[in-house]
């Protein structure tokens, strides 16, 4: 997906997907020294996830505060604050059938808690993914992407009892999701 597309998240052979993980990956940053790359500065990636109601309400909040969303359907694996390690380094789980009628939209962010910009992260990456078929929906490389510590990277909006995705890919600056609040608002 590209920013601005959006897609219904009905399966190919009929029905809806169920459950869906945003995940988030980076790499410890390194640094040329005078022999060779060496550690650089530690980085402490967030992912979060913002639930709004139809009238741009926020209900609740899943980060690395919150791990699990009041109602249990929204669930983050927990915080990593290093980036070590492959594959995704923080995931949020989201059951779509369990999400409380009065949300209406998802939206899922990235940050920079240590204040590093994205231009000196080293393989960062978030995506979104069907959890049943492991198919990957949208992916952002957010590595040498600017000097901002943010992106709102997607939403899922309900409509009409389906769930359709929203790539936003907008940049912004904030250490942590309730920085980023005024722009998720001028998303939804």
């Amino acid at each position: 997906m590209s920013k601005g597309q959006s897609v219904s998240l009905e399966k190919r052979g009929g029905g809806d997907l169920t459950q869906v993980i945003m995940g988030l990956g980076w790499d410890v940053a390194k640094k040329k020294g005078l022999f060779g790359l060496k550690p650089g500065a530690s980085v402490d990636l967030d992912a979060s996830c913002v639930m709004f109601n139809s009238a741009g309400e926020l209900v609740d909040t899943v980060w690395f505060r919150q791990l699990r969303s009041r109602d249990g359907s929204v669930v983050h694996t927990g915080d990593n604050r290093t980036g070590d390690g492959d594959g995704d380094d923080e995931q949020i789980k989201v059951d779509l059938t369990r999400v409380p009628a009065e949300v209406s939209t998802l939206v899922f962010t990235v940050n920079s808690f240590t204040g590093i910009t994205f231009e000196t992260i080293e393989n960062a990456a978030c995506r979104i993914v069907d959890q049943t078929s492991g198919d990957e929906l949208a992916r952002y490389n957010l590595s040498g992407s600017g000097r901002h510590t943010a992106q709102i990277m997607a939403k899922l909006t309900r409509g009409s009892g389906h769930w359709t995705m929203t790539a936003i890919g907008e940049t912004a600056s904030g250490r942590t999701m309730l920085d980023l609040l005024p722009t998720i608002r001028s998303k939804l």
